[in-house]
């Protein structure tokens, strides 16, 4: 047989004896899957059957699962199954496979009234926490702050030049060829459609009115969320699963001073270089495409875009960048410290860092669009 896995069955008065022999190991899998699925057919025929492994020569975990497995389904069709003949060789690895539990079927619950009325209830406690937890970190940055302005020498500078280098510096690349391609998407559609009626010079008011209020720095402010945000929950997520925030606790330091209002300040900082950088690629990309595909002369588009801004169209958007950066940061922070221990904690809270620093930069470009129009900006 050199070693091949068989089992036979043998009449023992009124019980069925199964005796296994041979090398129950990975090796022999799909040999060792057909004698178990005939074995397991048995349920039912006999009401006492006895597992006989005394002349197995080989035992693996493999072996043994399903040795164990064969036992729980001629029990589960009422049979009394026994494991005999066990060497001590392989008597604790049999144990400790018999100690793992097969999981239960999990019933899905029928969809009902109440059920949905439930889901929508923890649906809205949901948000209401998502909302106590960034007021709870907007207090903390605040007080934060407040303490390192009383006391200078708190300030984490190496800490926040590292992390604007990160958010700012090695964004530029990105940002720029990002902006300056949707600078020129937006002049050649707008051409595109303002050439049917003569009007193809007022491309240029579209361009800069959109670029500078409002498509410029959500733009960028996205990208941030995207690139910065999940950035900062994975790292901050990472620290607490090795529980390196408490272990500064532990020594005396504030997580929220030591970690967050660095990366918060460098971020405030970082947006609105970045909005004015991408700002002005969009504007050149839009200008590049109108002289090579509208034909408007780069001075004539120049002269046409001042006439078509002003100052305040650069301010509203300059004003925007840091209060959107304040709310990547918050949302970033507060995800990645609500990360528990496991790799799907992180990447579950990474993953909705980004869809939530998204929505919020959205809603408040909409709040902003509001009260600047109620000023008459």
């Amino acid at each position: 047989m050199n070693g091949d896995p068989t089992m036979e069955r043998t009449a023992r008065g009124n019980a069925l004896a199964l005796c296994a022999a041979g090398a129950w190991t990975a090796s022999f899998a799909p040999r060792l899957e057909q004698i178990v699925a005939d074995a397991e057919k048995l349920a039912g025929s006999r009401s006492n059957i006895f597992i006989d492994v005394s002349q197995v020569s080989k035992l693996d975990t493999f072996g043994a699962w399903l040795i164990e497995r064969l036992r729980r389904s001629l029990t589960q069709g009422g049979i009394e199954a026994e494991i005999a003949g066990l060497s001590e060789n392989y008597a604790s690895l049999v144990d400790e496979v018999r100690r793992v539990k097969a999981a239960p079927i999990a019933e899905v619950p029928a969809v009902t009234i109440s059920g949905m009325l439930d889901q929508v209830g923890r649906t809205v406690a949901g948000v209401g926490g998502t909302m106590a937890g960034l007021i709870d970190m907007l207090g903390a940055v605040l007080a934060a702050s407040g303490r390192v302005l009383i006391h200078p020498r708190g300030f984490r500078l190496t800490s926040t030049v590292h992390h604007l280098e990160q958010v700012c510096w090695r964004a530029v690349p990105i940002i720029v060829l990002i902006t300056f391609l949707i600078g020129c998407i937006i002049s050649q559609q707008g051409i595109f459609h303002f050439r049917r009626f003569g009007a193809d010079i007022f491309v240029v008011d579209m361009l800069g009115v959109l670029v500078l209020r409002e498509i410029g720095v959500l733009l960028v402010a996205i990208m941030v969320a995207g690139r910065s945000g999940s950035a900062y929950t994975a790292e901050l997520g990472s620290m607490k699963m090795r529980e390196e925030i408490d272990a500064l606790r532990t020594m005396g330091f504030d997580p929220i001073e030591v970690l967050i209002l660095p990366r918060m300040l460098a971020l405030v900082i970082a947006l609105p270089i970045l909005a004015f950088l991408g700002a002005m690629a969009a504007l050149y990309g839009g200008g590049l495409v109108a002289w090579l595909y509208g034909g408007v002369d780069p001075e004539a588009f120049l002269l046409r875009l001042r006439d078509a801004i002003s100052i305040d169209h650069f301010t509203v958007g300059i004003i925007k960048a840091p209060v959107m950066a304040a709310v990547i940061g918050i949302v970033a922070c507060v995800e990645g410290l609500a990360v528990q221990g496991s790799a799907e904690s992180l990447g579950q809270h990474t993953t909705a860092s980004v869809v939530k620093g998204i929505f919020f930069v959205i809603v408040m470009d909409g709040v902003f669009a509001i009260f600047f129009a109620s000023i008459g900006m």
